[in-house]
């Protein structure tokens, strides 16, 4: 119950945000659900019928009332909203005019309409009565509700052999003036075989004029307040609520809706009264755990809000649809800011200028400006969050449509997950290029750690399985919040692709060598510590066997530069044997230098790096052994590499400001 008693807490914390409109999905009030309208219907306070719209996407997503039931409905018999919902609901002459009502109703096809009339009257009749909701019931009652979405020209029928009217289900493609309800509700028959929804599956939300009333929506706090009071008042007996200990109203059932607007799952779930979830121990699922109705609605509402706000989501496709599986989220209970736990670092810290005594300064990639940018980064959220601030880090899942578990749960204080953040992100931190352009020291984010482990080559992308990429992620998250060991087939997969060169587009491979050469770093802190520069005083096997590999690589390239040859070079190709087979492959390599090394001059400061390499061999052993090597050379390589390109651009601009001044 720790999970749900945090979420309510939080939700508490931040009731200032309920109904906020720069959320996308915003904190909802107790009893109520977020819905996509696609119609809005405005009445006047008598139940007069005055206009009727299609509603744009942007402004569709509508906070409305909802019943236990309903806020989770599925199945052939969905439980309909108590005021806004389909027109199978609302209207009275939705059959006369060819709608087609779920499955489950098609002995009564009237029953959604007068389920939905009664429900209406049963709130009208109580209490907690609106004049907004007794406009509405007397409008329904009329029954009218298609026709008149007809002669507003909002939807379109078109008249049949025997005089009736019928909507149409479908709209020309090629038609110009194809009518507003056809772009949201097409009715085509999509890849799957399975037809779009239609115009007679619109959802239908309302607007209630009332003299001296400037509100006319329904998302109107007195409206909601009514609904809070009505439901709360079904209630019959209190009982021990198992999150906050207290005599509460109970819940019958718990929200969905979690990952998106059309998650069925549930987390707490115990209506298999046929299987095993709780018989043979209970005779009813009342006696498993009791969460009060209130306490319930407010943490689903909250997780519901941290999700979409500062969560992420990861989809897999089954059956032709991308379908929402794995997400993970990290907040403060007390609603402060926290960092977002699955970003790169680059992602993360922005790269934006550095300040330094209010004066902004030039921001470079070099490894000292992310080391001061993280330190820095991470002090300002100490002082928001604070050292004893609660913080909570979740992931969910589901095997299943219905059912869904928390996979991940950890409770930190805010100085103990910043101090996980900062140690994952200083640990793994390397040069890394990225596709378009993008380049930062840091860590990689572990989406990107799945890509290079486990993607494959399609044309010029690097494609990765969704669940390969999910698992991959569920299996880093210890890494990154518990300071668990990163698993070595992870790291074995990123340092064997990083050698396969030849197999890779360029971006793919050297996005490949930052994350192998990041995450071998972080895999081997204990044992060993590597600078992300150049260390010249490293003399291990495979640190200067790849240095060896770097030389040569630009000792051909930039050979084959200046005789304006595009081809691979002999290190690229041999860069996998290489790793396998170090001197006997090197041999192979070094003769076919010879030509290059002769077009470049028998002394360059390439030759003169090699010589300096070889004699850091400290034993012979080392250099004559066809041992692989390990992840080691990577490092080396890659240093070797940006060392050389970096003397390059010095050079090349010292040659620029000597042409300039003889042109001055």
């Amino acid at each position: 119950m720790s999970w749900i008693e945090k979420l309510y807490r939080t939700y508490e914390n931040n009731r200032d945000r309920i109904a906020d409109r720069n959320d996308s999905i915003p904190l909802f009030p107790i009893c109520h659900t977020a819905q996509n309208a696609h119609i809005e219907m405005a009445i006047d306070g008598d139940g007069n019928f005055l206009r009727a719209c299609v509603i744009s996407k942007d402004d569709s997503p509508t906070i409305i009332p909802c019943t236990e039931s309903s806020a989770s409905r599925s199945g052939k018999c969905p439980k309909n909203h108590p005021l806004c919902d389909k027109l199978q609901y609302l209207a009275g002459d939705f059959v006369e005019y060819g709608g087609e009502v779920t499955l489950g109703f098609k002995d009564n096809p009237r029953a959604p309409f007068e389920a939905y009339k009664a429900e209406l009257e049963e709130w009208c009749s109580s209490d907690f009565s609106h004049p907004k909701t007794e406009a509405i019931l007397a409008y329904v009652r009329e029954g009218h509700v298609i026709s008149d979405l007809i002669a507003s020209n909002v939807l379109h029928g078109k008249a049949t052999e025997d005089g009736f009217c019928r909507l149409l289900r479908e709209w020309p493609e090629t038609d110009a003036n194809k009518p507003e309800v056809f772009k949201l509700l097409n009715g085509k028959l999509n890849e799957n075989g399975k037809r779009n929804p239609w115009q007679a599956e619109a959802f239908v939300r309302w607007v209630v004029e009332l003299p001296g009333n400037s509100n006319s929506s329904i998302i109107d706090a007195s409206l909601q307040d009514a609904w809070i009071g009505y439901t709360e008042n079904q209630k019959d007996e209190r009982n021990l609520c198992f999150v906050t200990g207290e005599a509460r109203f109970l819940a019958d059932s718990h929200p969905a809706k979690l990952r998106n607007a059309g998650d069925k799952a549930k987390l707490v779930s115990s209506n298999d009264t046929s299987g095993f979830t709780y018989r043979g121990k209970f005779t009813e699922d009342s006696q498993v755990a009791g969460i009060g109705f209130a306490v319930t609605q407010k943490a689903h509402s909250a997780l519901r809000w941290l999700l979409s706000r500062q969560g992420k989501v990861f989809y897999v496709k089954s059956g032709g649809q991308a379908k929402p599986r794995l997400a993970v989220v990290a907040w403060a209970v007390s609603g402060a800011d926290v960092p977002d736990v699955l970003a790169d670092s680059d992602d993360l810290l922005g790269y934006l200028p550095v300040e330094s005594d209010g004066v902004a300064v030039a921001s470079g990639f070099t490894a000292q400006e992310f080391g001061d940018r993280l330190s820095k980064y991470l002090s300002g959220y100490s002082v928001r969050l604070g050292k004893t601030d609660e913080i909570v880090v979740m992931g969910i899942d589901s095997a299943t449509p219905g059912r869904m578990a928390v996979t991940y749960y950890r409770e930190l204080t805010g100085s103990e997950f910043l101090k996980q953040i900062e140690r994952w992100h200083a640990g793994c931190a390397w040069l890394q290029h990225f596709s378009g352009g993008k380049e930062f020291f840091g860590a990689p984010a572990p989406r990107d750690i799945a890509q290079v482990a486990y993607g494959t080559r399609d044309k010029d992308q690097l494609k990765v399985d969704d669940h390969l990429q999910k698992t991959t992620v569920e299996r880093l998250i210890p890494c990154i919040i518990d300071g668990a060991s990163l698993p070595w087939d992870i790291v074995d997969s990123c340092l064997r692709k990083a050698t396969q060169r030849q197999n890779l587009p360029d971006w793919a491979w050297q996005k490949a060598l930052g994350i192998a050469c990041g995450l071998y770093r972080y895999y081997c802190r204990e044992k060993e510590e590597y600078t992300m520069g150049l260390d010249r005083e490293r003399r291990t096997r495979g640190y200067l066997y790849g240095r060896l590999l770097a030389v040569a690589d630009c000792l051909e390239g930039y050979a084959l530069k200046l005789s304006n040859e595009a081809r691979p070079t002999n290190a690229t190709k041999l860069m996998q044997h290489f790793a396998e087979r170090p001197c006997s492959t090197w041999k192979t390599i070094e003769l076919a230098l010879v030509p290059y090394k002769a077009r470049l001059g028998r002394r360059n400061k390439y030759t003169e790096e090699m010589d300096e390499i070889h004699c850091a061999f400290a034993d012979v052993s080392d250099y004559a052994s066809d041992e692989p090597l390990t992840g080691e050379f990577l490092l080396g390589f890659h240093c070797q590499r940006v060392e050389l390109f970096k003397s390059n651009q010095k050079a090349n601009a010292s040659e620029d400001e000597e042409n300039e001044d003889e042109l001055s």
